[in-house]
């Protein structure tokens, strides 16, 4: 990969990154709770957000803040 191919990369999955968190953030879910999310960039140049381990109350509720909002078409 080119080094300008990992630099966008890095950026896209920076900024998403931070989309996650800002989100989280403004939908209350403590800080300490998302604080290991990751920008990672893969070896074909894809971005990509390392999410890990997360504990099960927060995917439930993650869950269920989901379920309240709208669809998302892709």
């Amino acid at each position: 990969m080119e080094m300008q191919q990992w630099r966008d990369g890095r950026k896209a999955a920076g900024e998403a990154t931070e989309a996650l968190r800002e989100v989280l953030a403004d939908r209350g879910f403590p800080a300490d709770w998302f604080s290991h999310l990751r920008p990672v960039v893969a070896y074909s140049g894809r971005p990509l957000v390392h999410i890990g381990v997360l504990p099960a109350d927060m995917v439930e509720q993650l869950a269920e803040a989901l379920r309240r909002d709208e669809p998302h078409s892709p």
